[in-house]
């Protein structure tokens, strides 16, 4: 197990990345909803594939927990029954947790294999303390790591059915977000301590410059749930195919968003810069610059050319990218030998 605990941390960290890509997908493509329950999705474990499932109708079979709508209202079976001619109310009670009651079978499976990946990744978390555990009396800190990795995983499983119920509050998808950056920086640890560590030439203002620039990058992603925000009002407004949910009018967050660019396009150039001059040698650098590049591209296109299909999911993806690689190219800079 020890042989393949790296491994199992590079598994772990993908999985995590492509929990990302599928919550931006979620986002992108409006599915947050699609499940109006969790964990289980209109009271199914595998969700419904057309809305007659969940309709209700006359001579029926519905298991307890199955989840209809009737009358644009959400009804929880309260017992395993067979419908009679008529409606009856004593077998059904009302699903208050939230009032969306709309049924899009692609918004239902996105969402649906978006909790697939976070339930694979999971497992993979599992292998991960398990793993850890050997590395005990070796490095308490693998073990640390690993644990504090698993158990913030549990927080954001909790978190995730919080936003389900609480019908897609920005403030705690912020949270979610945040709280999974921070499951990255635990998992980059990880790997920095059991990796073979090429040795670079300190640079003081450049390890401080690294500080601000991970700093800045969760201020900005933060900043940028919170645009989205915005976003889904208008979804909520006028429906996710209308055209009127574009950032033409947007709050004074998203100009804060945009602006806030600057300040990190100028700390990270600086960090280019210094790694070019002083030949530290750093080649995550290069990406990160390119991944910066990438976030203003996918930003002025969202904001000019009414949100084109993918830019988002490219958006969230390269900020997180951006983070994990920032943060370990910290670990790198932090572990050196001063001149």
């Amino acid at each position: 197990m020890k042989k393949r605990f790296p491994q199992i941390v590079q598994i772990a960290i993908i999985s995590l990345y492509l929990i990302f890509l599928a919550g931006s997908i979620v986002r992108m493509t409006g599915s947050g909803m699609g499940c109006p329950d969790w964990p289980k999705c209109f009271g199914y474990y595998i969700p419904p594939t057309s809305e007659e499932q969940i309709t209700w109708k006359p001579n029926t079979e519905f298991k307890e927990g199955f989840i209809i709508i009737k009358d644009e209202v959400l009804f929880v079976a309260e017992k395993d029954l067979t419908t009679s001619n008529e409606f009856d109310a004593n077998n059904w009670s009302e699903y208050t947790k939230h009032d969306y009651n709309i049924f899009n079978v692609y918004h239902t499976w996105t969402e649906y294999i978006n909790r697939l990946v976070s339930v694979l990744a999971g497992f993979v978390f599992l292998f991960l303390i398990y793993g850890s555990t050997k590395y005990w009396k070796e490095n308490k800190t693998i073990t640390f790591l690993s644990f504090g990795a698993f158990f913030l995983m549990l927080f954001e499983a909790w978190l995730g059915k919080t936003v389900i119920e609480s019908n897609l509050t920005p403030t705690i998808i912020t949270i979610h977000m945040v709280v999974g950056l921070i499951i990255i920086a635990l998992l980059l640890n990880l790997k920095y301590i059991i990796s073979d560590q090429k040795t670079y030439p300190y640079n003081s203002l450049f390890n401080k410059l690294l500080i601000v620039s991970v700093i800045f990058s969760l201020i900005q992603i933060a900043m940028g749930t919170q645009v989205r925000q915005f976003i889904d009002e208008q979804v909520k407004l006028f429906g996710f195919e209308n055209k009127n949910h574009s950032l033409m009018n947007p709050s004074f967050k998203f100009y804060f968003h945009r602006s806030f660019t600057i300040a990190i396009v100028l700390v990270n150039f600086g960090l280019f810069y210094i790694n070019q001059i002083k030949k530290l040698g750093y080649k995550l650098i290069n990406w990160i610059v390119f991944l910066i590049f990438l976030e203003a591209i996918t930003g002025i296109l969202m904001y000019y050319a009414e949100i084109p299909i993918g830019t988002q999911a490219i958006h969230l993806m390269a900020g997180a990218l951006l983070f994990g690689m920032q943060f370990y190219l910290w670990l790198q800079s932090r572990k050196t030998i001063k001149r």
